[in-house]
Order: structure tokens, then sequence, then C-alpha cells
């Protein structure tokens, strides 16, 4: 038996904006079912003494300090920038 039908599979698309035909809604419905159905053997795993976890890896804050530093000077900044006047960059106006 199916666990996910062919209308719920064309919803599904609708909703993602996607036009399949028949036969990919066909193909798409018998993929997913073979992705819950290798899902569904994780219920059968006995995990009554496995604590929560967020990650499978013990890890702490692995990211450095944050400590100010001083910046690029303006020069190297603008150096690059195509348009540029009295050390800011110049960009097209988006408004009106």
């Amino acid at each position: 038996m199916s666990r996910i039908s062919i209308d719920q599979v064309k919803h599904v698309a609708h909703l993602a904006r996607l036009a399949i035909t028949e036969e990919e809604a066909e193909m798409f419905t018998q993929q997913l079912d073979a992705i819950i159905t290798f899902a569904e053997q994780l219920n059968e795993l006995d995990t009554e003494n496995v604590e929560p976890t967020s990650h499978v890896l013990d890890m702490k804050n692995v990211l450095r300090e944050d400590v100010p530093a001083k910046g690029l000077p303006v020069e190297d900044v603008v150096k690059n920038a195509p348009d540029h006047k009295d050390g800011y960059i110049r960009v097209p106006s988006i408004l009106e």
C-alpha cells in the first residue's frame, strides 16, 4: 500500500509551482513512497536510553572571539570600485 497518493504529489507540485505530467506524478509517487518506507525504518530502532542531541559530534563554540580590528584603508577599498567620490563608493540610484 502506498503511503502517499498521486493527488498528494500533485498538490505538493502545485504548491511548489511545478508543472508535472501524469507520468512524472506516478514516478514521484513511487520515489516518495520509497523514501517514506526507508525513513520508517528508523521507528524500529530502540532509542529508549539515547539522549536527544542537536549534533552528532560533541562540539563547543568553535568561533573565534569577536574582537574589533582596524579595517582596510579607504584607498584600498575604493581602488576596485568602478565609481567613487570622496572615499565613498557610488552606486546607481534605486529610488525615484
